[in-house]
């Protein structure tokens, strides 16, 4: 397969160009910027410099260039607002896998309430499909415009899904969810800066506030919850990594945790048990997600780590493909993680 990278200069730009140039269908990746676009490729990522035999272009192509070409997938790991905009021209001839937000939403409205602006492409988001990959994998292998969910979103809703299909949920959801700052990119702000952030961990955008808020509000409605879930997000100094943990009241502890734990038996990415406290490091670098729940008395306590670059982002992306195209989902994601 040919494919295309959007935005190839960010964190998860550069690292689905890693992880697209070692999957074994994959025989060509062009990294696409425009601001970069005739620059070499190892002048932003070195490791892609050698002699690795690396189906990757030498230099970024421009946006106009990628145009003119023809692919079978393309990702965007641009911007929201400009990524839908930039989507539009491939959206008809490949598989356009988004990792913005901009075709993650539904409902119009609930999009302009969490971004503060209409929908960049509102016809084409009626096309789209949530690819939550263990959730909707008969509608993704049917699509060519699959929305890549939040990595936030995504720690948050894989433990909560089942217990929202198996009507366990009994009230008030209480989210309080933990990321690395490069969930944030590579921006240059001063509370993103080492001096600001090392030593130091802070809670913003709490309640309903932040945007994936929305995105999770939505998806649970969908499926048929009921009950309000409140959202804070923290950051916490590491580079990557992300730890949700989310407690629900329930009728019967042991039964809803019975429930998540088949929902994920014989998933070959997503993993549950029982009375387990897991740790980022334990998933930093893979597409891996651990659930580890704890049964209170008419409560869960449900704790979820992602890398949130990985299956947070660009590796969901590839599981994404994979499914699209009827390949092994494992198929070049089987990396054991860093130490």
């Amino acid at each position: 397969m040919k494919t295309a990278v959007l935005g190839a200069t960010g964190y998860t730009g550069m690292l689905l160009v890693r992880l697209l140039a070692a999957h074994p269908r994959v025989d060509r990746v062009i990294p696409v910027s425009s601001s970069r676009a005739g620059e070499p490729v190892d002048s932003v990522d070195p490791a892609l410099s050698g002699p690795l035999g690396l189906p990757v272009a030498d230099t970024y192509a421009s946006l106009t260039e990628a145009e003119n070409d023809q692919f079978d997938v393309v990702f965007s790991a641009l911007p929201h607002g400009i990524s839908a905009r930039r989507c539009l021209s491939f959206v008809d001839s490949a598989v356009v896998i988004d990792l913005s937000a901009d075709f993650r939403f539904s409902s119009p409205a609930r999009f302009e309430v969490a971004y503060g602006s209409p929908p960049p492409a509102p016809d084409a988001q009626e096309r789209a499909v949530y690819g939550l990959c263990e959730w909707y994998r008969d509608e993704i292998v049917q699509s060519d415009l699959i929305a890549n969910p939040g990595c936030y979103p995504t720690a948050t809703l894989l433990p909560l899904l089942p217990l929202v299909h198996g009507g366990h949920i009994a009230g008030t959801i209480a989210i309080h969810a933990m990321s690395g700052i490069s969930g944030a990119g590579r921006k240059k702000r001063i509370d993103l800066l080492y001096a600001e952030r090392t030593e130091n961990i802070a809670a913003y955008n709490p309640g309903t506030t932040h945007r994936h808020a929305h995105e999770i509000g939505e998806q649970l409605e969908a499926a048929g919850c009921d009950r309000p879930a409140l959202f804070t997000p923290h950051l916490v100094p590491v580079k990557e990594g992300m730890a949700v943990t989310t407690t629900v009241p329930v009728d019967e502890p042991a039964r809803a945790a019975e429930a998540i734990v088949n929902r994920y038996a014989g998933e070959p990415w997503v993993t549950a048990t029982l009375d387990h406290c897991p740790e980022a490091r334990h998933v930093r670098g893979t597409n891996r997600a651990i659930i580890g729940i704890r049964r209170e008395e008419g409560h869960l306590v449900l704790m979820s780590v992602i890398d949130n670059l990985w299956k947070g982002a660009s590796s969901q992306a590839i599981q994404n493909m994979n499914i699209r195209f009827g390949l092994d989902e494992t198929s070049g994601l089987e990396y054991p993680g860093e130490l």
